[in-house]
């Protein structure tokens, strides 16, 4: 038996923003990658459109967004303010970044089997990692599946 379960509540306090079956939000897209080392000739030619929904989501029914606050998971590219995509439809595996109810609060971390012990771990040294009780398992609301940050 799995210690990890998908919870089925909401809590109602919780801000989820929007369905991510809203309207298209498509968008030209430049035809060839941009190189992020030396610069190119720019290409003029326009792909296709790009839906942004198409983009993110998997599975527009078991999906959502939320906002971060705190910066324990910055290792992982997260930071206070970040938009996760958090899809309930993948299953929750060692390695996934997670939302997850701790304590009746939810919490951004990296699922991970340590000692044979399933635990929450931070990306941020200056936090400590959650072991979990084995008897009680956790409540994975969903796996974080992109992250959207300004630059």
């Amino acid at each position: 038996m799995s210690l990890v379960r998908l919870a089925a509540t909401r809590r109602p306090c919780l801000e989820i923003l929007g369905p991510a079956g809203a309207p298209g939000l498509a968008r030209p897209l430049l035809a060839c990658p941009v190189p992020a080392g030396f610069p190119s000739a720019a290409d003029d030619h326009l792909d296709r459109k790009l839906d942004l929904n198409e983009y993110l989501v998997a599975h527009p029914e078991a999906t959502f967004y939320l906002r971060v606050a705190g910066d324990s998971m910055r290792g992982a590219g997260i930071h206070a303010g970040d938009l996760l995509v958090v899809d309930r439809a993948v299953e929750p595996v060692d390695g996934h970044v997670v939302v997850a109810m701790v304590d009746g609060e939810l919490t951004v971390k990296r699922l991970v089997f340590r000692r044979g012990r399933l635990a929450l771990s931070p990306e941020n040294p200056a936090y400590k990692v959650i072991e979990l009780d084995p008897e009680a398992g956790v409540d994975v609301w969903g796996v974080v599946t992109h992250v959207i940050h300004k630059v």
